[in-house]
């Protein structure tokens, strides 16, 4: 039995309920360029994207050519609890992709493709506090006006 794993470039905006996202043969800089064009493409007009990501040697190299409309920031080191990714994961294993065997990689790949758009169909996941953590709570409160003293 071989056991694969097929890697999904992906960002998603809690506060809308959108998505962007690609299924790559192989993780690398190379591969990282393409998901950050796509997801250029659905930032909307006059905002900025911020993408949280985790400590992966692609994800910082000064070879990744970055949109001017998208910002990275990294998390700290061992704090998979703010990774919402690892949510996303989680969800999409436990709800489309247990306890099944594929044939063939363009089978993987198909139900992989499946699995997001069907997740990507349900906006109200998308944007549960227990799907994307700390980052749909954040978008969901109005934040408080810090009043300077005079």
């Amino acid at each position: 039995m071989v056991h694969l794993g097929l890697p999904v470039f992906s960002a998603i905006c809690p506060a809308r309920g959108t998505d962007a996202a690609l299924v790559v043969p192989e993780v690398s800089i190379d591969a990282m360029n393409q998901p950050l064009a796509e997801i250029s493409k659905c930032v909307s007009v006059s905002a900025i994207a911020l993408l949280i990501l985790d400590g992966a040697g692609w994800h910082s190299s000064p070879q990744l050519i970055l949109p001017k409309n998208i910002m990275l920031m990294s998390l700290p080191s061992y704090a998979p609890e703010l990774n919402s990714v690892e949510n996303i994961r989680d969800y999409l294993r436990s709800n489309f992709l247990s306890h099944c065997v594929w044939d063939t990689y363009e089978a993987i790949l198909d139900a992989c493709c499946d699995a997001w758009n069907a997740l990507m169909a349900k906006s109200e996941v998308i944007t549960s506090t227990r799907l994307c953590g700390f980052l749909s709570a954040c978008f969901r409160r109005r934040p408080k006006r810090l009043m300077l003293p005079r």
